[in-house]
């Protein structure tokens, strides 16, 4: 596939990030911590992202901070959560900062993390956090994709994906037992579009995906035109030149807040405060944003992906509370809903 340039949005981004000021030490924590980062000069850091965003974010921070080695562990969801109950266990965590998506299993965790507040706190959405020891240092949006090259009249709501046009296998969906992020779609169709949203939707014959990696590919392909895909998964195929585009719809953009924290066992405190503060900080939040596809759960957003209008597109969050008490029973009747067997 050709590559093609950076939307004119991302670029603009990416060019205002490069022209940045040497910053005020404060905006990422003291000199006093600094010097003890470097002193330190490393971190290690577990993460259930994809290990090539990581990679991506680490190199972006040691342009601001080149004294510090971040070594990344990454592994699946389950398996890095079993991987830091076993460590604790044994007394052995090896962790610094630990960044994963599920808020529920990390709060199951909270004890084994430090008290930590990063320098612009205040800033940031109080209904994004579950505990003051956990932050969102990534946070990832629902976009709705469609295939330029097969869609001529592409949908501009998440209403319209209940439309007879869009009927035999048009609509590509991640079912909602696949995680986190895709009860958080589907909770947000059934309590912002109406209870029957998932049954109208259902009756076109939706063609249903484990994930929303061979989804976008399937997209790209037009064995499916059009799907519901979080924004950075779609986002990096755009940029390289495949034919789709996405959308940000009126009623909402349901938001996954990722959980982040530094464990109290950490070897290098310093370095991991260090690389949290940037991370979350304006700059890295810009910096996610403007490469990687990111959203942010700061109130006031340092930037906005392409096509995000403030003034009518708002994020959505789901109630932490009612996420955990309805995501079993609300999933068993998706899946009858849609006839979906796992």
């Amino acid at each position: 596939m050709q590559r093609r340039t950076m939307t004119a949005t991302a670029i603009g981004l990416a060019l205002g990030l490069a022209a940045l000021p040497a910053m005020a030490q404060n905006e990422f924590g003291s000199k006093e911590l600094i010097a003890a980062a470097e002193k330190e000069g490393a971190l290690t850091y577990y993460t259930a992202n994809f290990a090539e965003t990581e990679q991506e974010v680490i190199k972006e921070f040691n342009k601001r901070f080149p004294k510090i080695k971040v070594s990344m562990v990454r592994a699946p969801g389950g398996q890095l959560i079993t991987r830091i109950k076993t460590e604790a266990a044994a007394g052995k965590l090896g962790a610094d900062v630990v960044n994963h998506s599920d808020r529920g299993l990390m709060l199951e965790l909270a004890d084994l993390f430090q008290d930590y507040a990063p320098p612009n706190a205040a800033d940031y959405r109080p209904d994004a956090l579950v505990s003051p020891k956990l932050w969102p240092g990534v946070t990832l949006g629902w976009a709705i994709a469609y295939n330029t090259a097969l869609v001529k009249n592409a949908p501009k709501t998440w209403m319209d994906l209940t439309k007879p046009e869009y009927k035999n296998k048009m609509i590509g969906q991640v079912v909602a037992p696949s995680g986190g992020t895709t009860w958080t779609r589907s909770m947000f169709e059934r309590q912002v579009l109406g209870e029957d949203y998932w049954k109208k939707q259902a009756e076109l014959g939706i063609a249903m995906y484990p994930s929303g990696a061979p989804l976008s590919d399937a997209l790209v392909r037009g064995e499916v035109t059009i799907a519901p895909l979080l924004y950075n998964i779609i986002y990096t195929k755009i940029v390289e030149g495949a034919p789709a585009e996405a959308i940000f719809a009126p009623e909402g953009v349901p938001i996954i807040p990722y959980a982040d924290g530094i464990t109290k066992t950490a070897k290098s405190p310093n370095a991991a405060k260090l690389f949290m503060n940037w991370r979350l900080s304006k700059e890295g939040q810009a910096f996610q944003i403007a490469k990687l596809g990111n959203i942010t759960s700061l109130k006031d957003p340092p930037a906005f992906p392409k096509g995000w209008d403030p003034k009518v597109i708002k994020v959505w969050v789901p109630n932490f509370e009612q996420f955990e008490k309805l995501r079993a029973p609300w999933v068993e009747e998706w899946n009858k809903t849609y006839g979906y067997r796992q």
